[in-house]
């Protein structure tokens, strides 16, 4: 390790060097921990694997020997080879034996990388097996309180941090140890008297390098933000390119981007200031010492105090324990920030359910029935607590009727959805599916009776196959064509490039609104399940799709019970029932024609509906 290299050794992602999938830094890079405890889950997870930890144990004790064997090995070529007056065959043996070390510290080094690393990998895969599997166990409520964007990035970021610290902080760490203690019993070894001098001298490289490196990674994370910053408002405008060149604000947008860039240059010149800084100040303290310690050798070798040898060996070993030493003071940051990054994992992963399957669950009656009850039900989402999402709310849906739920916005429609899929539970009242509890029941049994076709065909960045059949896994090519055949699906996937194997690109964007709701009305034909909700699902539809969507609609609900959620009054005058739901309540439940005559909150919501459709 040469000057530069140790005055500098400071990981990239702490310089101000550029890291992939950054964000703003609060989101992406954990606050170091207090302490190292968290760091305690990791070593769980390596101590899965005993083998591996002890040959990569055993390379880094075989490269920090080697390394040390090197000094000694010139000291043994310096006195032995040349000042023994210069015998060819013995300079020749002592050149093959500093290379064996040399070679046996190749091996070691790339043994030591491969172990090393493959636990890094393969700890940081097992944590993130664990965390989303854990995250696929928790309903929306936790999601509702943490942000899903946040969450992304300690699956990414923080794992990352993780891999680091298994990959490559633990075992710096532990050669630099081993290098330090090692060679400093080596030092006292070679010549005492200059091993305190070199001893007292190692403090004025430790102390600059800590200084200096904390005041540099406060700099590289403000460089950070402003790259950060240039990151978001280039995703912002390349989103919104149609807006600003239709507002012709090209020119403000320049002006904002070079603002943008000239702060992060400003902030990378300090960066790059105050690392020339602490190089030239450590380069100078490294090489002064260096200095200061051959020429007292020199007088010692001159005097016959020491060999020529000794004076060789002991300026490499000193420059390898004044290195290790001062990596040392980095690792422990490092150590610290890993620390902060499996904090944050482990709490995700200690994270528990809010719903979750009874110690015995009641199983639901066989066959299906597809009744749905809900009695004097009153929820509350958990962040809004005051406001009563839905107050004593009370209807029985009879196996195959058809029952339409309209309302103002906000009043609470949606929440029943979510509600008879028990993502949540009410915190009064009772919720049944064929007579059972919902949470006497496993909820993955309730969901299976219930097919939901939410109001944007939410896709997958994946193929039209395994986007139709996510209703079923198991279903066949048959089965997924008749179902798209029966939601007017069939034609435009017929025409895709590759057919069902066609890629429809992220969240399905390669397709139109329209196509897309009705794969989702296929997805859910392909559930088959006794119950299906269907969420405003031809809201954003022009009328030709709409009518599309409609007939599928049709044929998915004729033999199951149905709940709609409609704004459209017109896609509902078919019901057999309509419930109005205004601020969480039941005002008004009917048919359409008694509704219609009542004179109350349907009528006028009719009534504007209607005569505003006509007069269009």
């Amino acid at each position: 390790m040469d000057a530069e290299e140790i005055a500098v050794d400071i990981p990239q992602s702490e310089a101000g060097g550029s890291v992939s999938n950054r964000g703003k830094q609060d989101e992406v890079d954990p606050k170091p921990a207090k302490t190292l405890g968290p760091l305690k889950m990791i070593w769980s997870e390596m101590a899965n694997y005993p083998s591996k930890v002890g040959l990569a144990l055993i390379a880094l004790m075989i490269t920090a020997s080697a390394t040390l064997a090197i000094p000694y090995g010139f000291k043994l070529i310096v006195d032995d080879g040349f000042a023994a007056g210069g015998d060819l065959e013995q300079i020749g043996n002592l050149f093959k034996g500093l290379l064996a070390v040399v070679v046996v510290l190749s091996i070691g080094t790339a043994l030591r990388f491969y172990f090393v690393s493959w636990l890094g990998e393969r700890v940081v895969a097992d944590i993130r097996l664990k965390v989303q599997a854990n995250l696929l166990r928790l309903g929306p409520a936790f999601y509702e309180e943490n942000s899903p964007k946040e969450i992304s990035s300690r699956m990414t970021a923080d794992t990352a941090l993780i891999e680091q610290v298994v990959g490559t902080t633990v075992s710096v760490a532990i050669r630099n140890v081993l290098m330090g203690l090692g060679g400093t019993v080596m030092l006292f070894w070679l010549a005492p008297t200059l091993a305190v001098g070199l001893l007292m001298a190692i403090p004025l490289i430790i102390i600059p390098i800590m200084v200096f490196s904390r005041r540099v990674r406060n700099i590289s994370r403000n460089s950070q933000d402003r790259v950060a910053d240039i990151g978001s408002m280039t995703s912002e405008t390349l989103g919104a390119m149609k807006v600003v060149q239709a507002f012709n604000q090209e020119a403000r947008e320049k002006d904002r981007f070079g603002g943008a860039v000239e702060a992060t240059f400003d902030t990378a010149k300090q960066r790059i200031m105050l690392r020339s800084v602490m190089t030239s100040v450590i380069i100078l303290f490294i090489f002064g010492s260096i200095t200061m310690v051959m020429w007292r050798g020199a007088v010692g070798v001159s005097t016959g105090e020491i060999t020529g040898g000794t004076i060789t060996a002991f300026v490499l070993v000193g420059g390898l324990v004044a290195g290790a030493f001062g990596a040392l003071t980095e690792v422990y940051g490092d150590l610290l920030r890993g620390a902060g990054a499996a904090s944050r994992l482990n709490e995700l992963l200690n994270e528990k359910p809010a719903i979750a399957p009874p110690a015995r669950p009641q199983a639901l009656p066989e066959p299906p029935r597809g009744s749905l009850s809900f009695r004097q039900v009153t929820f509350r989402y958990p962040t809004r607590l005051e406001t009563p999402a839905i107050k004593d709310f009370t209807l029985e849906v009879e196996p195959g009727e058809t029952v339409a739920i309209v309302g103002p916005s906000g009043g609470g429609k949606s929440t029943i959805f979510q509600l008879a899929e028990r993502f949540y539970d009410p915190q009064a009242g009772s919720i049944r599916i064929d007579g059972v509890p919902l949470t006497s029941a496993d909820p993955a049994d309730v969901r299976r009776r219930i097919a939901l076709v939410p109001q944007d065909g939410v896709l997958f960045s994946a193929n039209a196959r395994d986007n139709l059949r996510y209703g079923n896994w198991e279903a066949s090519d048959d089965q997924i064509w008749e179902a798209a055949r029966a939601a007017n699906a069939e034609k435009f996937l017929r025409e895709l490039p590759d057919g069902l194997d066609t890629y429809l690109g992220e969240s399905g964007t390669r397709l139109s609104g329209g196509q897309q709701q009705r794969i989702a009305i296929a997805r859910a034909l392909l559930r088959d399940a006794p119950i299906l909700l269907l969420d405003e699902a031809t809201s954003a539809l022009d009328a030709e799709s709409e009518q599309l969507v409609q007939q599928a609609l049709d044929r998915l609900m004729s033999t199951r019970t149905t709940l709609v959620i409609a704004h459209r009054l017109a896609t509902v005058r078919s019901a057999d029932r309509i419930v109005v739901l205004e601020d969480g309540q039941m005002v008004e439940q009917g048919t359409h024609a008694a509704l219609s005559d009542a004179g109350g909150l349907y009528s006028r919501l009719a009534a504007l509906q209607f005569t505003a459709s006509e007069s269009a």
